[in-house]
């Protein structure tokens, strides 16, 4: 089973027709980013669901539970002799 990743065109003379368009700079391999080798699209879907989940874990929380997790946190940070 190929991975999830992987999308193919269902045609062959589309994939030949791309390949050269990428070949003649007429259209880009955008999908990966070459700094990074990541997919592009992925990263931006990681993000967006990164940057909700943040906001949507902060306003369930009661500022008490907050309070707690931060100190939590800050205790583990400080009493840290590992280092």
């Amino acid at each position: 089973m190929p991975a999830r990743s992987s999308k193919r065109l269902g045609d062959a003379n589309q994939l030949a027709k791309l390949i050269v368009d990428i070949a003649t700079g007429e259209a880009k391999a955008s999908w990966v980013d070459p700094a990074t080798g990541k997919n592009t699209a992925a990263v931006a879907l990681g993000r967006l669901g990164g940057k909700k989940g943040g906001a949507a874990r902060r306003d369930s929380l009661s500022p008490e539970r907050r309070s707690e997790i931060a100190r939590a946190a800050a205790a583990v940070r400080w009493n840290n002799n590992d280092r």
